[in-house]
């Protein structure tokens, strides 16, 4: 017996073995070149912030316009309803606020005034007291822009009028433009993309002829945009969403792990560039998941925000089978675990304004906070730790890929002790 003689595994062992590894360095690698970026600070403007969306993200935007109304300059509004309209009620969402409730076990009741405006602006008014929203006089200033469609299956005019109704308890009649398209159904009004105007069904976006994104950022800012660019020419970054969340947990909030944000060549790191935000929540069923980027792409907002200076935040959920099936936006607290959901204190809320402060706060220039080097060396860095010869980024616990002096990765530190693979933007 030879103590010191290495013992050679089979030739079929050995070609097991290096396929195997083979395998394992193709996932890592590509789990870590797939990584989303920390989404940058880019300097814009706060007081320039405005919001929109459809369906259960029309809800949202409502929430938003009110919750932040000293900060928000105004809101884009298609198939939603009042503020706090569900009132944290599965029940009313699906049968005053909206028609969406399951067939032969949810009547729809929706009609004129169900919503209880009245009712709606008071608890509005005792919010606003305990310092959940901001001072309803804030709402003075904002200028609204509503679209309902007359073949609206799932948010009848009947919900849209009554959110005119809680508005104009606040703002000028002459700062809302409430539009009404006999043809439409249940979608986000474009010129030539998706489906026929009066048609429901994914992507949820419909030919109407008429540009909901380009008209309601018009009115918002005032009716001074500039024309809109012919293509896009900007950058659509995907972000990772966890860093957001008070958990560090997307999911945990109903969040997927992934947003994005459109940045115009104008805002995208140039000294002295002064960009506007605006926040497009998509509808329920119309996330990235359900509709893959058709929303992001092809709403219509990207090719105003190029020859405007706007940035364009493209916050996104999730599904939940349970609770959540449709990846809706959090109007109606569905996961009965967070009553503030519609106001500051709410954890889907928070996350997105957390999103809003970072894009409003220091640039970042490209680059800084990056390191990029061998896994081993992140890990004797302290920026990764090692579980079974595998690297993990510390804080967010993102796979690396294998921890040795032969991969390497991209880190970026968004806090202390927390890093995010992928590339800085």
């Amino acid at each position: 017996m030879h103590l010191l003689r290495p013992r050679f595994p089979s030739r079929a062992s050995r070609l097991a073995r290096l396929v195997m590894t083979g395998v394992l360095l193709l996932a890592a690698s590509a789990a870590a070149i797939a990584a989303p970026v920390v989404l940058p600070g880019l300097g814009v403007d706060n007081d320039e912030t405005s919001v929109s969306g459809l369906s259960s993200g029309a809800f949202m935007a409502v929430q938003f316009s009110v919750a932040y109304s000293a900060e928000i300059k105004g809101a884009g509004v298609i198939a939603g309803g009042p503020y706090y309209c569900a009132q944290g009620n599965v029940g009313i969402a699906t049968s005053r606020c909206s028609c969406t409730g399951i067939p032969f076990f949810s009547a729809c009741e929706v009609a004129r005034g169900a919503t209880d405006v009245p009712r709606l602006v008071g608890i509005t008014e005792r919010l606003a007291a305990e310092g959940k929203v901001d001072p309803v006089s804030g709402l003075n200033a904002q200028r609204i822009w509503m679209f309902t469609g007359g073949r609206d299956s799932e948010v009848p005019s009947a919900v849209m009028e009554d959110l005119n109704d809680y508005y104009r308890r606040y703002v000028p009649a002459a700062q809302i433009h409430f539009v009404k398209d006999s043809r439409a159904e249940h979608t986000f009004p474009t010129e030539n993309f998706g489906n026929d105007c009066g048609q429901l069904g994914s992507p949820y976006l419909g030919k109407c002829g008429i540009d909901a994104a380009g008209e309601l950022l018009n009115w918002i800012y005032g009716g001074n945009l500039n024309p809109r660019s012919d293509r896009q020419s900007g950058r659509l970054i995907k972000f990772d969403q966890n860093e957001f969340t008070a958990s560090g947990n997307a999911a945990a909030v109903g969040l997927a792990d992934t947003g994005y944000v459109y940045v115009p060549a104008a805002c995208d790191h140039q000294p002295g560039a002064r960009c506007r935000l605006h926040v497009a929540f998509h509808g329920c069923r119309q996330n990235v998941t359900a509709v893959d980027e058709d929303f992001v792409r092809h709403a219509g907002y990207n090719l105003w925000a190029d020859t405007n200076g706007i940035v364009v935040l493209y916050p996104q959920t999730r599904a939940r089978f349970a609770t959540n099936p449709n990846a809706c936006w959090d109007w109606f607290d569905f996961s009965r675990g967070d009553p503030d959901y519609a106001n500051k204190n709410g954890r889907q809320m928070g996350a997105i304004k957390a999103m809003m402060s970072r894009l409003a706060g220091q640039r970042t220039p490209s680059g800084q906070g990056c390191f990029t080097a061998s896994n081993a060396d992140h890990v004797r860095a302290g920026r990764a730790y090692d579980r079974f010869f595998f690297a993990f980024a510390a804080g967010s616990g993102k796979l690396l890929g294998f921890d040795n002096d032969f991969t390497f990765t991209t880190l970026k530190q968004t806090a202390p002790r927390f890093y995010l693979p992928g590339n800085c933007p």
